[in-house]
């Protein structure tokens, strides 16, 4: 009997809560113009005819390296954002495992030509060299997004949506560096910032500024700058090494230094090059190796100890954003809203977690 009316109690009290959160105050149904929200909130009715008028939207994406595996879960994040909104993403770009932004160009003025494309993202590492692709793209009504690299000169900048991570994040790698300098007990040594400026990367070229100021200033905080030389070229952009041999040119320089007890690479170009180099010179957790990027030769450096940490773009963000962008500028009239990725540093620590999700 007693058990009959404990379930008779709880279900009283279960109503009693359920009906209380019915009557909750403050709930809003209907914005203060006297819209519906739920209404509102839908696709627009020409949407999905937006300039090809073929029933569905259709996003080109295209980078400057697909031959490298960095832009891969960029590519997927572009695809997960298609997928809820119902659109047809194409996955373009080099070939090259290096920076190849002429070849970018050439895929673009291809498709600015195809009557299905209905918006386009796209890399911009090379400074000035994007804005004929704008003038057509615009000419023929299709909206444009950028992401990854920044061109800050680009035409209409400020009407451009920009996904990507912010140069200045690469202090975060300058600063683990010269902790973990500083935390081997070396008294002294080159910390050098290997790059090749050749390849007309800008936003490289800053990373390795950032890098660099965020050493000597975490030295110098530290009482210590004296003790050290921060090598970063003359214009502290990065000391010019071989792109085209980079293994042999790293080892090459750290040989010739002969007192380097850590250095920063600024990409993808340089940072699995600086792997094999620590490990050719047998140099294996004993030397303090920052760069950038999380594809699989940084994290199975990382593993290994021939890389003690690496920067990540968050990269999945650089192709799901865009994408989300492109289409609520058409479906929404929504302005360039810009988005930092930011940095996530990978250690051996938590170089495990990486990946799980292709988010990296």
């Amino acid at each position: 009997m007693r058990r009959v009316l404990f379930y008779a109690a709880s279900a009283a009290i279960l109503s009693l809560g359920v009906a209380h959160a019915f009557a909750q105050s403050g709930s809003v149904e209907k914005a203060v113009g006297g819209y519906n929200f739920e209404e509102a909130a839908k696709e627009a009715p020409g949407t999905k005819d937006f300039h090809s008028a073929d029933g569905h939207l259709t996003f080109a994406i295209v980078t400057h390296t697909a031959g490298n595996g960095f832009f891969d879960p960029v590519y997927v994040g572009a695809i997960a954002a298609g997928n809820m909104i119902g659109a047809k993403i194409l996955l373009l770009g080099s070939e090259s495992p290096v920076d190849d932004p002429a070849r970018e160009i050439e895929i673009l003025n291809q498709i600015i030509q195809d009557p299905t494309i209905d918006g386009i993202i796209m890399t911009t590492p090379q400074t000035g060299a994007y804005n004929d692709i704008v003038k057509a793209a615009e000419a023929a009504g299709i909206p444009v997004a950028t992401t990854n690299s920044f061109d800050g000169t680009i035409l209409h900048r400020s009407a451009i949506s920009h996904t990507g991570q912010d140069a200045s994040a690469a202090a975060i790698g300058g600063e683990a560096l010269a902790n973990c300098v500083l935390a081997s007990g070396a008294a002294g040594g080159s910390i050098v910032l290997p790059s090749s400026t050749a390849m007309g990367n800008i936003e490289v070229n800053n990373r390795v500024t950032a890098a660099f100021n965020a050493i000597v200033k975490t030295l110098k905080d530290a009482g210590k700058l004296d003790a050290f030389k921060v090598d970063a070229g003359p214009e502290n952009v990065g000391i010019d090494t071989n792109p085209n041999d980079p293994v042999n040119a790293l080892v090459s320089l750290f040989e010739s230094r002969g007192d380097v007890v850590g250095a920063f690479t600024a990409n993808n170009v340089f940072t699995p090059p600086l792997v094999k180099a620590v490990a050719q010179m047998g140099k294996t957790g004993k030397f303090c190796a920052y760069g950038f990027d999380l594809g699989p030769a940084q994290q199975e450096g990382i593993a290994a100890g021939n890389l003690t940490g690496s920067l990540g773009q968050q990269p999945f963000l650089q192709g799901f954003w865009p994408v989300m962008q492109l289409y609520l500028q058409i479906d929404r009239g929504i302005s360039a809203a810009n988005l930092d990725t930011r940095a996530q540093l990978v250690t051996k620590d938590n170089v495990a977690k990486v990946g799980k999700r292709f988010e990296n």
